[in-house]
């Protein structure tokens, strides 16, 4: 309790597992053979996010003219109504993107089929079939996954079981009757922190003033060195490590797979390539790390920015609505099953201690 409730099993979620050793499988499927299964765009390598969110909603392989329908069912989708357009002219622009993003979904909260439908008094029974793909997947969503996040941000952003921040938060605050909007904003204020979905902005940031102090082209001792003094410093090698995996995260081989193909000469990546050689064994050297391995963060701000999202600011916005696929996939299911509203019982360090008395006697 006192550590986060880490591992403590208190959750049912269908959509996908996080294995120490295999990583993460959506609906049983790794992340390589989801690559190999889902349909692709004409012409292109990846496969396309309909495709994964079908997946991660049935259980099943769509074919290609599932996915086609798909995309056209939240094409009809794409308009954004005029007060949440105005809402984000006026921010200020210091204003975070990732808070941005949080107020402008729970603005289209005067949108929700699910919302509207309760209040007209919905049995409970239907709750998850209110609209298309049951409601879930509502307006605007769907839209600026499909037209703005490249599938190397979405597939290894999408989900991750229900214990991580972004997807537990949605779960929570649907278990409420939240509507479809409400849930996901609340996601996204979870998934803005630095130690979930904010990490992988810190990592890059980590990489560019490594690069300035060290230069571009620094050999493996000086990098060594640098790693010790960060660690020394009190202060962790952002990317690397992780709360359940015990081997290399297999979101960032699928990523490093991806850019040895595509950009094996781009200085960061070959600096990111160089720390994956060194920096595990320096952790395994400190003997803290309980897993000495990169994660995802440790790889996609250098794809984003070789692709040219320079703006390090919306490398979180990016795995947000990737995000959204997974736990608004999950929601579908959590109303579908009749989940009740989620109330774990608390205790004060007063009562635990009783507690452990009583017991140790």
């Amino acid at each position: 309790m006192y550590g986060g409730m880490r591992g403590m099993k208190g959750l049912v979620y269908e959509t996908s597992v996080l294995d120490p050793d295999e990583g993460i499988r959506f609906r049983g499927y790794s992340i390589p053979e989801c690559q190999k299964l889902l349909p692709k765009a004409k012409g292109g390598e990846e496969p396309l996010p309909e495709g994964l969110f079908w997946l991660l909603v049935t259980g099943q392989i769509p074919t290609e003219e599932q996915v086609s329908w798909l995309s056209k069912e939240w094409a009809k989708r794409a308009a954004l109504p005029s007060h949440v357009v105005t809402m984000l002219d006026n921010f200020p622009t210091n204003l975070h993107p990732m808070s941005q993003l949080s107020a402008a979904v729970t603005a289209l909260n005067s949108e929700s089929n699910f919302a509207r439908a309760y209040a007209e008094g919905i049995s409970r029974t239907k709750y998850w079939e209110v609209g298309n793909l049951g409601g879930l997947m509502e307006n605007s969503k769907a839209s600026i996954i499909c037209s703005f996040s490249p599938w190397l941000s979405l597939l290894p952003h999408s989900d991750h079981e229900g214990g991580n921040v972004s997807a537990h938060t949605s779960h929570l605050v649907g278990s409420a009757l939240s509507d479809p909007y409400l849930s996901f904003a609340a996601a996204m204020n979870g998934l803005a922190g630095p130690l979930h979905g904010l990490a992988n902005q810190e990592v890059l940031v980590w990489l560019t003033h490594l690069q300035k102090e060290v230069g571009k082209d620094v050999s493996d001792e000086k990098l060594r060195d640098y790693i010790w003094n960060t660690l020394n410093s009190g202060r962790v090698v952002p990317g690397y490590g992780h709360a359940v995996l015990r081997k290399t995260d297999p979101r960032y081989t699928c990523q490093r797979e991806f850019a040895l193909k595509h950009l094996p000469n781009d200085p960061m990546f070959k600096l990111v390539a160089q720390l994956y050689k060194i920096v595990p064994n320096v952790l395994l050297e400190q003997g803290k790390a309980k897993n000495p391995w990169p994660n995802v963060d440790a790889h996609s701000g250098v794809l984003l920015q070789y692709y040219g999202m320079t703006e390090m600011n919306y490398y979180t916005v990016l795995f947000g609505v990737s995000r959204a696929l997974g736990v608004l996939a999950q929601l579908i299911w959590s109303r579908a099953l009749g989940f009740p509203l989620e109330r774990p019982k608390s205790m004060s360090t007063e009562g635990l201690m009783k507690f452990v008395d009583s017991k140790s006697g």
